[in-house]
């Protein structure tokens, strides 16, 4: 792992195919527990907005999320992990879900349009991210200007992640619940020399 920010793949750390198996199947009993919808209905997702779930490992969001966005919204499954991308696509055949749309980034590249996403989530993952500069600059690239990020503390402190987000210059941390904080991009004039 590198420090590299131009979105190469060596700056990422992928979890190995059992590591993700082992993580899939303790999330589906997570999910048992604690319901997504319960969760996902806390991130203001309004009829068709284009969503997108950003290290979105095996899915367990993204029913909620695309019921939330609705048949004319779009909900953007991105990961870096194969086995991830394979667990989606096997949902979107087993339920029938027209809306999601999975995507295999390439390093913190998700292929997305600058300014695509009304509101972006990522969940679960922000700890593992080794080169967190690029990660929330390519997050601030897809999300529109007047787009909202929802991220959460994973396993690290919630000082460390305030810390992080702050100090990217490019989220305002607008809000915080004890399960994730809610961020607005801030504009190309506020960032001055800060990209």
């Amino acid at each position: 792992m590198t420090g590299n920010s131009h979105g190469s793949q060596d700056s990422v750390y992928r979890i190995p195919n059992l590591a993700f198996s082992a993580m899939a199947f303790l999330f589906r009993i997570r999910d048992r527990i604690h319901p997504p919808e319960k969760k996902v209905s806390r991130f203001g997702i309004r009829r068709g907005m284009t969503v997108v779930d950003y290290g979105c490992g095996p899915g367990g969001y993204l029913e909620s999320a695309s019921r939330f966005a609705g048949p004319d919204g779009i909900v953007y499954a991105v990961d870096i992990h194969e086995r991830a991308i394979e667990s989606v696509s096997q949902r979107i055949t087993t339920t029938g879900q027209k809306t999601i749309i999975p995507i295999l980034a390439e390093g913190y590249n998700s292929g997305l349009a600058t300014g695509s996403a009304d509101l972006v989530y990522a969940l679960d993952m922000f700890h593992m991210v080794p080169d967190t500069a690029a990660f929330l600059k390519e997050l601030h690239r897809i999300t529109k200007p007047d787009g909202i990020l929802i991220i959460d503390d994973g396993h690290q402190p919630r000082d460390r992640t305030r810390h992080l987000i702050s100090g990217s210059g490019l989220w305002e941390i607008i809000s915080e619940e004890r399960e994730f904080l809610r961020c607005n991009p801030k504009h190309r004039e506020e960032q001055k020399g800060r990209i």
